[in-house]
């Protein structure tokens, strides 16, 4: 339970998709078998939320939709909770970028504000769009507990937003595929980080 005055919001970070772990951005990869178990295993039998916002790509659409259907939930699409395209490293794995552009790599991690792969969404653009979309969902949804299926992108653009982090410190925060954030806010408070990468439904 929780004031009525308090939001409380969830960020759950999509499942493994077809093909592991790569630069996957906008490429709109379907979850594998393994990720349809993960996420079913993070939200756990009860579904404390009153309603589901979704990334549009199908790897955390599909199972927001799913969820939705199985607690008869609310569910939106969110255009602005997409993962950051990355352009030309689209589907390439981190090894393989690292092995092939090594520098560019190097770069990207050191300072994504300055630097990312050619045809990229700006670093600044995607923050911008995310803080935007989170600020406007807390005006909305005062009082409410809403689940956001998204990204590791957009849950580390959410923290940057809250915990006033720069875009290269994003880098030292671990999300795991299915793995819930919880943030809550108040009309009094600011919104505070209550637990990271697992945590009670």
């Amino acid at each position: 339970m929780h004031d009525e005055g308090t939001t409380v919001v969830d960020l759950l970070r999509h499942g493994e998709p077809e093909g592991g772990q790569r630069f996957r951005g906008q490429r709109d990869d379907p979850l594998s078998d393994l990720g349809w178990r993960q996420l079913w295993d993070a939200v756990g039998k009860d579904a404390p939320w009153q309603e589901i916002v979704s990334s549009p790509l199908k790897r955390c659409a599909a199972f927001a939709e799913a969820l939705s259907t199985r607690h008869g939930l609310p569910v939106r699409l969110e255009p602005a909770f997409k993962e950051i395209g990355f352009g030309s490293w689209e589907g390439e794995t981190p090894e393989a970028i690292r092995q092939r552009y090594a520098e560019e790599y190097r770069r990207y991690r050191a300072d994504p504000l300055s630097f990312m792969p050619p045809g990229a969404e700006p670093m600044a653009a995607f923050m911008e769009r995310v803080a935007r979309a989170w600020d406007t969902l807390l005006a909305t949804r005062r009082g409410r507990r809403v689940l956001i299926v998204c990204h590791a992108g957009v849950v580390r653009a959410v923290l940057a937003a809250v915990l006033g982090v720069t875009p290269a410190a994003l880098f030292r925060i671990h999300i795991g595929y299915a793995s819930r954030t919880r943030l809550v806010a108040s009309e009094k408070t600011m919104p505070t980080l209550v637990f990271h990468d697992g945590g009670p439904p």
